[in-house]
């Protein structure tokens, strides 16, 4: 009786990724909804109410100083080390070598350039956006503030908003926005939003965003998530005259490969040369034509052979033989 080798997780595993499927036609673009948009405009709403509470130093900033003064780092320095690593979640290098490597292992599985279009705009959006947000306040940080109480707005800094917290939700909640199925959706979603509560909290906890950081930089990064729809149309653009851009150089390189190479000179090989018997035995011998006159055939005519020796006489010379040569001294 023949049995077939019980497979173990890991070899299940790997035989599902030695599968090429090809382009998927199921997988739902996210549109700009109805119920999508009113989101958008209550989170930047959102958004605009952080600014002005802290433009007006309200309770939020007087919870900044409170929060500072109570200094996380010393009150729970035993896990200090763990925040020094997790913050790096947050981090814009880091993440995005990590997302771009799994969305792009998952483009060339899937055929198609989606997910790090989407990647790279909505990493564009965040710079923009962020990097605006952060210079044209230019709110000075915890470490560096220097009138208690106050708001340390337009004093030359760049922390408001945070931009781990923003560059969180944006690189983990991506994922989530990508997913192919309402299940990954959900469970990827609620992983994002614990990552990013977690590094907005760390660095609080290090001292170096104020809490206002940190909801703004929420709200910042939710506001692109929101937003991504809008540039689905340009990503799908984009990804046509990519693929437009392949399949032309593809065309060239394989014209140019099925193309004739030039022609190489001719060979002449030239035959041994053959017995003369054999020749005029093969082929009749061209007719030669004479001047006229009187002509006779090889055949007939006779030799003719110099008389006498043909060498020049010499003086000295003696006939070979003769009795004068044994005189010779």
């Amino acid at each position: 009786m023949r049995t077939e080798p019980k497979l173990t997780r890991l070899d299940r595993v790997f035989a599902r990724l030695d599968r090429e499927p090809e382009r998927p036609a199921h997988i739902d673009v996210p549109k700009m909804s109805r119920h999508r948009i009113v989101l958008f405009a209550a989170t930047l709403a959102f958004y605009g109410a952080i600014v002005w509470a802290v433009i007006i130093t309200s309770w939020l900033v007087r919870l900044d100083w409170q929060v500072m003064f109570f200094r996380p780092y010393q009150q729970w320095s035993e896990i200090h080390w763990f925040v020094d690593y997790y913050v790096v979640l947050g981090q814009r290098g880091p993440t995005a070598v990590m997302v771009a490597a799994w969305l792009g292992w998952r483009s060339w599985r899937q055929h198609t350039l989606r997910p790090l279009l989407a990647l790279g705009v909505s990493l564009l959006l965040l710079n923009v956006t962020v990097g605006a947000a952060k210079y044209g306040m230019g709110r000075l940080g915890p470490h560096y503030a220097t009138v208690i109480g106050s708001n340390e707005m337009w004093r030359g800094g760049d922390i408001f908003p945070s931009g781990h917290t923003a560059n969180a939700v944006v690189t983990w909640g991506i994922l989530a926005y990508l997913a192919s199925t309402a299940r990954a959706q959900r469970w990827l979603s609620a992983v994002s939003a614990v990552t990013s509560l977690g590094v907005g909290m760390a660095t609080v906890y290090l001292g170096t965003h104020w809490l206002s950081d940190v909801l703004l930089g929420w709200v910042a990064g939710l506001l692109i998530l929101l937003g991504l729809p809008w540039f689905e149309p340009l990503i799908a653009r984009s990804e046509d005259r990519i693929f437009d851009l392949r399949d032309r150089w593809r065309a060239r390189r394989k014209r140019a490969a099925t193309a004739a190479p030039v022609s190489a000179p001719p060979v002449v090989v030239t035959p041994p040369p053959a017995d003369r018997d054999d020749v005029a035995a093969r082929s009749p011998r061209t007719p030669v034509y004479l001047a006229p006159g009187p002509h006779t055939t090889r055949s007939e005519r006779t030799p003719t052979t110099p008389a006498g020796s043909r060498r020049p006489p010499h003086t000295e010379r003696h006939p070979r033989g003769s009795a004068s040569s044994s005189a010779r001294p």
